[in-house]
């Protein structure tokens, strides 16, 4: 461990951190790639870069102080969009409250922050995208609530939504900074913000703000930033309704400092479909089902086209990877010595029968009556495992993004399969865009409403658990085809896939989802809820990853994937493999079966990667 990481820098972060927070029960803890809180206790990631973790740590501590999750909850947006601009303006809002107070906490953030930038790539960005307007209005608001400018690595981002954000932000400038200090008069701001940009406006919000009157009387003053320990003693509050749900599944759940939207659903496997407990706000919705399965298809790579084209195909993704070569040869080499590092023989000795051990022929020697010993080696737990990369194969990964895919896709196989590990290679789509023959026979039915799924799916296997990679390589080509590329329904893909990881018979089973994003399919989504798809994968996420024996990991190519996966790393290079990916894969291999491990503390929680 570094000078940085050393006792006494733990220690003066940790003090900072309760004293910023106002909360001396605070327990600080270094792991993972991500900051998260969970109750009274926080995570910071494993870095080198001191004011990185500083920035993170005041963080951490203005949303414990200044942030009251149970009331955001209450107020937030039913609509996914919406729902993102909304916890944008409010992570903005409590950073603001301590920019504006400490010069050495608003360095710090700042720093952090364009290292965010940077990472997204809103340096060189060049067209806009909807999942940008979030950070783009976050960006423009903190430069209104503390006066510091844009960072440079923001500078292209904000070239492209300048024009349409700053006239709607400077009609609600005057009472978003008069409102910062208290979160809901800033929530009712940041609403009718929303409503200016075109979302649906929250009829709830009203009847919240009706029955919060009174307690904003001069009888029962609310919470605001003037109020600390008022705020303080609500956050204790919340934790100790999270520690009294310990038994209950979501208790594990963690909260990131980065507070992304969080889907509320639980899913029950009924008569094959599945079902969940949708949003309050949106309770009568049906259950997520398909319209029909009739026309959906599961495939093998090599019956989608020739086996000459897909030998054409992968020449032209290897001839992408060329300058990689030297790279993947060194990234597949470290992660099979970090994981044979795993593989520590052991034996067992002065046995009966085995293996003769030569070590003790000595004393054999020396005195005759002396019995023969003989050793068994211990098999390494992890051998006995089986992975299954399922890769989103969407028109939105098409280009740079699905090579990225490919090739990390080819660098796992090839250096799993040397140390033991089986791995299955999947893919999704659908066999057509906007709708198939599942659309057209509900035109034919007259439009029923709510009819749940329209597209036909799409299930490509590559490579089977049990098949050799050098006999699979050709058919990873197909990714670079440009008719196989359409759209994605992400929860019924990641369900398919645990079906087949439950027939296995290993006893480590791990599922590795590799993707740019959320599930998109214009047929679906213009016949149902605007979420419909969303709020399905995550009701699927969350059993995977709380109530299955499975392990999930997702990586996410050019987006982060952390709103979805509670364990994920993001890529922008192929290369980046070597960094966190191998950590994350390795530390996945060394813990125990997710079947064998005992329950987590509800201090702790489940990390978020």
């Amino acid at each position: 461990m570094t000078s940085r990481h050393d006792d006494s820098f733990r220690r003066a972060t940790a003090a900072t951190l309760r004293t910023l927070a106002e909360r001396g029960t605070i327990e600080l803890h270094f792991g993972g790639h991500t900051a998260a809180i969970t109750g009274d206790s926080v995570r910071l990631p494993h870095t080198d870069n001191a004011q990185s973790i500083r920035g993170q740590a005041d963080a951490a501590a203005l949303r414990l102080r200044h942030h009251d999750p149970d009331l955001h909850d209450q107020l937030a947006p039913s609509d996914p969009a919406a729902r993102e601009v909304f916890d944008a303006l409010e992570r903005t809002r409590y950073l603001a409250l301590g920019s504006q107070r400490f010069t050495g906490i608003a360095e710090n953030l700042a720093a952090v922050l364009a290292a965010r930038c940077y990472e997204s790539g809103y340096d060189y960005v060049k067209e806009r995208h909807s999942r940008q307007q979030a950070d783009a209005l976050s960006l423009l608001l903190r430069q209104t609530l503390t006066g510091q400018a844009v960072p440079a690595e923001a500078q292209a981002l904000l070239a492209l939504w300048h024009d349409e954000l700053q006239p709607q932000l400077n009609a609600q400038a005057e009472q978003l900074r008069q409102t910062c200090p208290d979160q809901l008069q800033f929530a009712r701001a940041s609403q009718r913000l929303l409503e200016s940009l075109g979302y649906p406006p929250e009829p709830e919000l009203e009847s919240d703000s009706t029955e919060s009157a009174d307690s904003e009387s001069p009888e029962n003053p609310g919470n605001s930033g003037d109020q600390p320990s008022d705020q303080a003693d609500s956050s204790s509050q919340h934790a100790q309704q999270d520690s009294s749900a310990a038994e209950q599944d979501d208790s594990e759940r963690a909260e990131a400092v980065s507070d992304p939207p969080e889907g509320s659903s639980r899913p029950d496997q009924r008569e094959g479909q599945w079902e969940y407990q949708a949003p309050d706000r949106s309770h009568n919705a049906p259950a997520y089902r398909a319209f029909t399965t009739d026309y959906d298809e599961i495939i093998a790579a090599e019956q989608l086209l020739a086996a000459e084209e897909l030998r054409r195909l992968r020449q032209q993704l290897d001839q992408h990877a060329t300058h990689l070569q030297g790279s993947i040869a060194r990234l597949a080499h470290r992660l099979q010595r970090r994981l044979m590092a795993q593989q520590t023989r052991e034996w067992l000795f002065d046995l009966d029968d085995g293996l003769l051990d030569a070590a003790r022929l000595a004393r054999v020697v020396v005195n005759p009556l002396s019995a023969l010993s003989y050793k068994q080696e211990k098999q390494a737990d992890f051998r006995d495992t089986v992975v299954t990369l399922l890769i989103d194969n969407s028109g939105s990964m098409r280009g740079r993004p699905i090579i990225m895919a490919a090739i990390s896709t080819d660098i796992l196989v090839r250096t799993l399969e040397r140390v033991g590990v089986k791995v299955e290679v999947l893919g999704f789509t659908t066999k057509t865009w906007k709708g198939g023959q599942s659309r057209e026979r509900w035109l034919a039915d007259n439009k029923p409403d709510h009819p749940g799924r329209l597209n036909d799916l799409r299930h490509i296997i590559y490579k089977s658990a049990d098949t050799p990679w050098r006999r699979a390589r050709h058919h990873l080509g197909l990714l670079l085809s440009e008719g196989v590329l359409k759209e994605n329904i992400d929860g019924e893909s990641l369900w398919w896939a645990y079906q087949r990881l439950l027939a296995r018979s290993e006893e480590r089973r791990i599922l590795l989802v590799i993707s740019d994003g959320a599930p998109v399919d214009d047929s679906t989504l213009s016949a149902n809820r605007n979420d419909y798809l969303d709020q399905h994968l995550r009701a699927i996420i969350h059993y995977l990853e709380t109530r299955s024996p499975i392990e999930l990991l997702a990586i996410g190519i050019g987006h982060d994937v952390t709103r979805y996966y509670r364990r994920a790393v993001t890529l922008l290079d192929a290369e980046q493999l070597g960094g966190a990916m191998i950590e994350e894969l390795a530390d996945l291999f060394i813990r125990e079966p997710k079947a064998q491990r005992q329950p987590r503390t509800p201090q702790r929680g489940l990390p978020r990667r």
